[in-house]
This record gives structure tokens, C-alpha cells and sequence, in this order.
């Protein structure tokens, strides 16, 4: 499930050499590290369900703050932001802000 977010990553290494892994690795990573936070704090919701899917048994209900395709576009941004304006290097921030493909859990 994870592997291809990591793929990403690597591969972006390629046209941004001078990012470091570390961030490329954060930057594919970033909607799966922000997720655990909004359902700890209530704002995103799953319940466990054996047997829901062949790989979690997590039933995800409500998501849409992280894994939507228009927060993932926002989040994306707000990476690709950041790290332009603490690095300034402008490729490194678009090649960080387009390193996470979004993604959705399957049903």
C-alpha cells in the first residue's frame, strides 16, 4: 500500500537532486502523517470492521480533510510552499508539492 508512495519519492529524487530524501519521503508520506492527527482529534472518522478490506480493518466513513482529491491538491500547495520558502529553491518546491499523487483508501 505504502510502497508507491516511497516509489514517488525515490523517482522524484531524480529531478530534484538537491532535496533531500528525508523531505521527498515526508512530501509522499504527508496526507498518511497528517491522517492519524485528524482522527485522534475527532475531526475524521473510521471504525474497525474485520474483514472490510483484504489489507486493514479499518472502514473509513469520513475523510475528507486529508484524503480528498481537493484537500490533497491543498495540501500539496501548503508543502510545496513551505519548503519553497525555507529552501528557496523553486523546483525542489514544485517537485515536492506534485511528489503526492493523492490517494484513497480502497474498497
Amino acid at each position: 500500500m505504502f510502497i508507491g508512495h516511497y516509489g514517488a519519492g525515490l523517482a522524484a529524487k531524480r529531478f530534484t537532486p538537491y532535496t533531500s530524501l528525508g523531505t521527498l519521503t515526508v512530501g509522499v508520506q504527508l496526507l498518511d502523517l497528517i491522517w492519524p492527527t485528524f482522527l485522534m482529534l475527532g475531526i475524521e472518522r473510521v471504525r474497525i470492521d474485520p474483514g472490510n478490506t483484504r489489507v486493514t480493518p479499518l472502514a473509513f466513513e469520513y475523510y475528507p480533510w486529508t484524503h480528498s482529491f481537493a484537500m490533497a491538491i491543498v495540501w500539496a500547495a501548503l508543502a510545496g510552499s513551505a519548503y519553497g520558502v525555507l529552501r528557496r529553491q523553486s523546483r525542489g518546491a514544485a517537485i515536492v508539492a506534485a511528489a503526492d499523487p493523492g490517494d484513497s483508501p480502497r474498497r
